[in-house]
Formats: C-alpha cells, sequence, structure tokens
C-alpha cells in the first residue's frame, strides 16, 4: 500500500471577475478512486485546511455526470473530506508515495502563487517522489524548482490545458496566465493533443494530463509508477 496526498486548491473566485470557482470534480474524483481502488491510502489537504470548493460548471448530475463524480457525490465519507481536508502545513511530504494535483482554474489563484506549495512540490520532488498533476493543475509547478534551483520542468515533456482549450471555454483574459505558455517559458517540452481529447504523459516521476478526460490516464499513470 502506498500513501498519496492529494492537494487540491481551495480558491473559489475565478479573480477579478467575481464568477465561482474551485475544483473540477472529474480530476479529484477520478484519481481519488482510481488510487482508493487500488488499494492505496489517500489524504486530502489545502492551504490552511480551507474547504474545497466544487467549480458549479463541474458538478454535473445524471447521465451527463462521469461515474466517478457520481460516486463521489454520494459517499459520505469522501463529501466530508471537502468540508474538512488536512492541512498542508502540517503534512511532512516526503513521507508520501506520490503528490497529486487536481485542476480546475482555482489553483491559477492559490496554488500557482502559494510559496508553501512550491516548497512542498519541491521538497516530494527531491525526495524522489512521484509527482502528477492534470489540466490547471500544473499552475502549481510556476514556482517550483528543485535542490539545484531547477524548474522540476525543465526539459520534460509536459502536458496541461491548453491555450487553444482556454480560447474555447472563453477565459483567455480572466486568467493571470495562461498555462501552456507558462509551461514553455519554463523550458518544458510541451505536448497536447485536439481539445478535450485524453491525454496523459509521464516522464521519468513527473505525471501530467491535459484535461477533465485525462484524469484517469493520469491517474493509471501514477499507479504504474507507484
Amino acid at each position: 500500500m502506498a500513501r498519496i496526498l492529494i492537494l487540491s486548491t481551495a480558491a473559489d473566485v475565478l479573480g477579478d471577475t467575481g464568477n465561482p470557482t474551485g475544483v473540477w470534480y472529474e480530476e479529484l474524483a477520478s484519481p481519488y478512486y482510481a488510487f482508493l481502488d487500488a488499494g492505496h491510502d489517500v489524504t486530502l489537504v489545502t492551504l490552511g485546511g480551507q474547504p474545497v470548493p466544487i467549480d458549479p460548471n463541474s458538478d454535473v448530475t445524471g447521465d451527463d455526470a462521469p461515474a466517478s463524480v457520481t460516486r463521489f457525490r454520494a459517499d459520505a465519507a469522501a463529501t466530508a473530506l471537502l468540508k474538512a481536508p488536512g492541512r498542508l502545513e502540517d503534512e511532512d511530504v516526503t513521507a508520501y508515495d506520490a503528490l497529486y494535483i487536481p485542476g480546475g482554474h482555482g489553483a491559477m489563484f492559490d496554488l500557482a502563487e502559494s510559496a508553501l506549495a512550491a516548497k512542498a512540490i519541491g521538497a516530494a520532488w527531491d525526495s524522489g517522489k512521484v509527482v502528477a498533476s492534470v489540466c490547471h493543475g500544473p499552475a502549481a509547478f510556476k514556482n517550483v524548482v528543485d535542490a539545484n534551483g531547477v524548474s522540476i520542468v525543465k526539459g520534460r515533456k509536459v502536458t496541461a490545458f491548453t491555450n487553444s482549450e482556454e480560447d474555447a471555454v472563453g477565459l483567455t483574459e480572466a486568467v493571470p496566465f495562461l498555462l501552456e505558455t507558462m509551461l514553455r517559458e519554463l523550458g518544458a517540452t510541451f505536448e497536447g493533443v485536439a481539445d478535450w481529447q485524453p491525454y496523459a504523459i509521464s516522464d521519468g516521476r513527473l505525471v501530467t494530463g491535459q484535461n477533465p478526460a485525462s484524469s484517469e490516464g493520469a491517474a493509471q499513470k501514477v499507479l504504474a509508477l507507484l
């Protein structure tokens, strides 16, 4: 059994727009159950232990809902974690085998700018752990460097929510930076496929997924590395 730490955004407002945001439900739920069903121990944390907001655009029901979201919504233990996650400040990330960061636009506003999050991700990386993220989650890599002061994405193949996808959802002007552009500027070899198609890649211990549909694929790559 491995120990996996999920670090979620707690930001619930999309910058200056005033519109609600948060974590993208499928990007939290699908890996959460992939890890649990594989027999691993999963811990959910945020900065300061703030509640996990669900992006309302991802809180779908009925036939349109991903199976993992329907399962999560009906799981009292899981939904309780949203209200009272752990505090990243209280965790020793090096005691975990993997660190996974789901997306949702919220990550661009808190995790991307948090020195604490950057330090924790860097510590996980330097101690040989699997580091994984999906969609907007790689925004958290913005200021993460290894023990030598080099960005952990430099020279590595990564994917994330593409500039084309950001444009398609009409939020290019609302976000503080474009994720694909930022990762390229950090020296990553950025790879992407057509909008909304599943795509997950691993480069060594670094696993990334392009969009919500890539959540399950990214989770399986984490499990393969573990």
